[in-house]
């Protein structure tokens, strides 16, 4: 877990909702953001493994509880699967939980940081949303990004190469930094992204992820424009 003790997915879903308004834009895929940060935070506590073949596919090694209802939610479908499954499923399915914004921003309420609220919808009905009542986790998560991004030290931990990786695939970083200033950085983006700056085993981790949640969006845009055609 992180220094201020917030999970990946967690952290992923302070990026994605407006700060005030407690709502998330459109256009970002956060959903596949948030179930990629569970496959992350999975591998990184050493519950799961990604095989060597091309498959990519995902095995259980520790089931050992996260204490964590989603975290566990997730490794106990993947250890009671029939049989293997790659990654890219696992992001996927992931990502089309039952009440998957809900569910996250429920937690970060409970730990103080953002609260339940309502607002009406064309007068018609209420639709939940999550303002931001303590901005200090999200202020702190941002500085370590800022520090990734803008700067070029190559001392970062894999906590923060996720992040920057799921973000960049799914509309999270312009959502929250400039565009024109991300753009600069691209070749930056790329690196940590590709790169070898958290660790072989966890670059090889996080490029296997990015490729899952880009494959994994592109067949949910696809099956989008397919129905509306």
């Amino acid at each position: 877990m992180s220094n201020n003790n917030l999970h990946l997915y967690e952290e992923i879903m302070l990026l994605a909702l407006k700060d005030e308004e407690g709502t998330i834009p459109f256009g970002t895929m956060y959903n596949f953001a948030l179930s990629g940060a569970f496959v992350a935070e999975l591998l990184l506590e050493n519950r799961i493994e990604i095989d060597a073949s091309k498959k990519k596919k995902i095995e259980v090694v520790n089931d050992k509880k996260m204490y964590d209802p989603l975290l566990d939610e997730c490794l106990n479908k993947i250890d009671e699967a029939k049989k293997e499954r790659r990654l890219q499923t696992w992001v996927s399915e992931f990502a089309s939980l039952k009440g998957l914004k809900h569910r996250t921003a429920k937690q970060l309420c409970q730990r103080g940081i953002l609260k339940t609220d309502e607002k009406d919808v064309l007068l018609i009905f209420k639709k939940k949303i999550y303002p931001e009542i303590n901005p200090e986790p999200e202020k702190r998560l941002k500085s370590r990004l800022e520090n990734a991004l803008f700067s070029d030290t190559m001392e970062l931990d894999p906590r923060t190469v996720v992040i920057i990786a799921l973000a960049s695939k799914t509309g999270l970083l312009e959502h929250n930094f400039d565009k024109k200033e991300l753009k600069k950085r691209k070749d930056r983006i790329e690196k940590i992204t590709q790169g070898n700056l958290a660790g072989t085993a966890t670059d090889e981790a996080i490029r296997a992820m990015q490729a899952a949640v880009i494959a994994a969006t592109t067949a949910a845009s696809t099956a989008a424009v397919v129905a509306s055609s």
